[in-house]
């Protein structure tokens, strides 16, 4: 285990080329062997171009409209049903659906549902016991992800038949060809759809029920972050003009509070490396084959880079911090190629929940559990609202 800046840059930046990515082969076999982040050297580097390239400032910038109906679509939905919601499944789904419309495009209703329920079987059962027991979560996930091969075949077929030219995700890795004139394989196509599927939901979705929880418990932040928000609302006529790609990146505060939040909850605590060679760092020797963990949740709580580093304060980030001291997406070739996305995603969510919308945590949540990723216990039960509506008033005199 590594947990110094200058170790973790050594690992996965200045030598990188000394260990490659590592997974338990079962989480192999479940999202696909061809998956980018099971690589490294040119195949990695051509897959991670092609994701980048499909993610591009230029294309996110007209995707803002979409993600913003999403975002508007999901909140109304948890105010209309007047009950407590599991917030990160809740949020689950809205990166779900972003993740679709970023790898897609706008994808025909009946594939989504059935990529949904498909996908949903996979994620239950990816980190159950590896067992092909009939009726365990293990080999239901591997039916499902069987399935959801099936299901990228017919989309991908359908995309060939009608020669239609896209600059999603899907169309970078249908249209690519290396020098030598190869494109790439079905297999090899459904299997980086599905591992980028799985790369962008829980973390997104875990970051933002984190973000909800700490501006409940900070009122005065709230208030704060709240009349930014307003400020770009106003803006907008009151709601009636859409948000835009420059105001996102015009929202200083709020931008701190998502900085802070992936620092404190450090949803990518670690990350796994193999030495592929004998290697040495600082007089000490890492045999070839032994498995290496940066520690980023470790550097990110480290008093020596982040003052009182257990106290949410995101007025720390008006400075930038040390280098490779913060590393909320990773680091090097294998940082997430969609952290723009991600970011973009709880700026619009943030946005039009502070402006339109209310909530409230119900019970005392102070915990945190692994799912695997780190979440507020129970998945930060909450009530939602709309501002305007009287359902507060109602749950309140409940109690």
């Amino acid at each position: 285990m590594v947990a110094s800046p200058e170790a973790t840059r050594f690992v996965l930046v200045t030598q990188a080329h000394l260990f490659k990515p590592t997974y338990p082969k079962s989480k192999e076999k479940m999202i696909g062997p061809s998956a980018l982040f099971f690589h490294q050297g040119k195949y990695h580097t051509r897959l991670r171009k092609l994701v980048q390239n499909s993610l591009s400032p230029n294309t996110l910038q007209k995707r803002v409209p979409h993600i913003e109906a999403i975002a508007i679509s999901a909140l109304e939905s948890w105010a209309k049903r007047d009950e407590v919601v599991n917030t990160f499944q809740e949020m689950k789904k809205f990166s779900f659906d972003v993740g679709i419309l970023s790898i897609f495009g706008q994808l025909d209703d009946n594939y989504k549902e059935e990529l949904k329920e498909n996908y949903c079987i996979v994620d239950k059962g990816y980190n159950s016991f590896q067992t092909i027991l009939p009726g365990t979560a293990y080999q239901k996930a591997l039916s499902a992800r069987k399935r959801l091969r099936q299901i990228l075949d017919e989309i991908i077929f359908d995309r060939e038949e009608k020669k239609i030219l896209e600059k999603d995700l899907l169309g970078h890795l249908l249209n690519f060809k290396d020098e030598e004139g190869k494109t790439l394989s079905k297999e090899q196509i459904s299997d980086n759809i599905i591992g980028v599927l799985f790369a962008a939901q829980d973390t997104t979705a875990s970051v933002l029920t984190w973000i909800l929880k700490y501006l409940h418990d900070d009122k005065k932040l709230l208030e704060a972050v709240k009349a930014e928000q307003k400020a770009v609302y106003e803006e907008n006529e009151g709601g009636r003009k859409p948000l835009t790609w420059a105001q996102t990146k015009n929202m200083p505060l709020t931008y701190r509070v998502i900085l802070e939040s992936m620092r404190m909850a450090s949803v990518i605590s670690f990350t796994f490396r193999e030495a592929v060679v004998d290697v040495e760092y600082n007089g000490y020797l890492i045999p070839k084959g032994w498995k290496v963990m940066p520690l980023f949740r470790n550097i990110h709580h480290t008093p020596e880079f982040f003052s009182d580093p257990q106290n949410f304060d995101p007025s720390r980030f008006e400075v930038p911090p040390k280098g490779n001291t913060f590393m909320p997406f990773g680091n090097g070739v294998h940082a997430c190629p969609g952290n723009e996305l991600a970011k973009l995603e709880m700026f619009i969510l943030i946005h039009h929940l502070l402006t339109k919308f209310r909530w409230e945590v119900v019970g005392t949540q102070s915990g945190i559990q692994y799912s695997p990723f780190p979440v507020p216990q129970n998945g930060l039960p909450a009530r939602f609202w709309k501002e305007s509506s009287n359902i507060k008033q109602n749950f309140c005199a409940l109690n």
